[in-house]
């Protein structure tokens, strides 16, 4: 069995990738705006991410998530990865983080 450890690692090393990924069309990372609901990283190293959209008809849609695929199978050590896109529960600004509030102008 693996080490917490080393699922920290694996997990930190996905939360950095995630937070180099923006929006094009709002300035602010995937992570930060509230976007990623869960990341999980099982002992065989398959991951599996739940993330939503700002809204269900987001143009830039099947970008976000082919880059969210792309990025996160590329990291070191990751052996797959399960993403599942959700509207449930449905996103509101509520989930950003304080920096990213900041970012837009909401605080």
């Amino acid at each position: 069995m693996k080490n917490e450890k080393e699922f920290l690692g694996i997990e930190a090393r996905i939360v950095e990738v995630l937070k180099n990924i923006y929006d094009p069309e709002i300035p602010v990372n995937l992570y930060d705006l509230g976007l990623i609901y869960e990341i999980n990283v099982e002992e065989d190293n398959i991951v599996h991410i739940t993330m939503t959209l700002t809204a269900p008809n987001c143009p830039m849609a099947d970008y976000l998530v082919s880059e969210v695929d792309q990025k996160v199978k590329e990291i070191e050590g990751v052996k797959d990865l399960d993403l599942k896109l959700t509207f449930d529960p449905p996103w509101d600004k509520s989930m950003l983080s304080e920096e990213a509030a900041l970012a837009l102008g909401l605080l």
